[in-house]
């Protein structure tokens, strides 16, 4: 219940569903509910973790952090390379992602079928 408050999760937390299109909540008890989906991949859990808690190496990181490095989409298409323009609707990626339900489950496909997304660059 105390992650459901904005100020503990943080604005840029992504909020995933599971299978039965129920909020899933980050914890530590058996390795937490969200590691399973990863099948002990630990590139896998580690781009998943970035993209989640958006720590990762794209325009919006490098925006807030890093203001005097490069924050625009290489595609064309959009101003700043965003996680949400980047799962959403970035040409430069697979269709794996349904709009309609943000599950863990296509967000790993997604992730599956585009290897180096979220990751160093």
């Amino acid at each position: 219940m105390i992650f459901q408050v904005l100020d503990f999760k943080g604005k840029y937390f992504l909020n995933l569903l599971n299978n039965e299109l129920l909020s899933i909540e980050p914890s530590y008890i058996k390795e937490g509910l969200q590691i399973k989906h990863f099948r002990c991949l630990n590139m896998l859990y580690i781009r998943a973790s970035r993209a989640i808690t958006c720590h990762t190496p794209i325009g919006e990181y490098h925006l807030y952090f890093f203001p005097r490095e490069d924050f625009i989409c290489t595609c064309g298409d959009y101003p700043i390379e965003t996680r949400h323009h980047i799962l959403h609707n970035c040409k430069r990626f697979n269709n794996y992602w349904d709009l309609r339900r943000d599950t863990i489950s296509y967000f790993v496909a997604f992730l599956e079928s585009n290897l180096n997304i979220f990751s160093k660059k």
